[in-house]
């Protein structure tokens, strides 16, 4: 069984016309969460780069978006927040394929959106994956906040013990 999960952080180089490589391993998890995959094409991804709050596009799969819409689909439609779901992840989100090379074009709107001039970050985050420029990531990724129920100075591997309901 093939890796199914977004793992990792790695630099990569972005072009004048905005063409980065995708980290191989992403490639096969967009591969494999691609319904229409077939060996020889080219797997799509979904990039989100609504909100103005995140300083990243947030990237998947089209097996990992048709579970976002499905959970979209369950509330009720004038709600407010399924309406703010819907402009992030409809409205503000683009379906693309992955080059013959293993790269993503990234529009210059998204490019100027989070910064990026000559490199991108690439943050594994589990289901999804993370685009930065890597001045904003470097920033970023030092601000682990507490609150009630986290201490930034805690291992972060402590939060997986005492829960055993996933065990096959």
């Amino acid at each position: 069984m093939s890796q199914q999960w977004f793992i990792g952080e790695s630099h990569h180089k972005v072009d004048t016309k905005g063409r980065v490589s995708i980290p191989a391993a992403f490639r096969k998890v967009l591969a494999a969460g691609d319904p229409e995959f077939s060996e020889g094409a080219n797997p799509q991804v979904v990039v989100v780069y609504g909100d103005a709050r995140r300083d990243y596009l947030e990237c998947m799969t089209i097996k990992a978006m048709n579970k976002i819409q499905r959970k979209m689909l369950k509330m009720p439609p004038a709600s407010p927040q399924r309406r703010a779901l819907q402009k992030m992840y409809s409205t503000q989100a683009l379906v693309t394929s992955v080059d013959e090379t293993g790269r993503l074009v990234l529009p210059a709107k998204l490019r100027n959106k989070i910064g990026i001039s000559n490199e991108a970050v690439f943050a594994g985050t589990g289901e999804n994956f993370q685009i930065w420029s890597t001045e904003t990531y470097e920033i970023e990724n030092g601000l682990v906040t507490g609150d009630d129920d986290f201490d930034p100075n805690l291992d972060p591997s402590h939060y997986l013990f005492g829960d055993d309901e996933d065990e096959e």
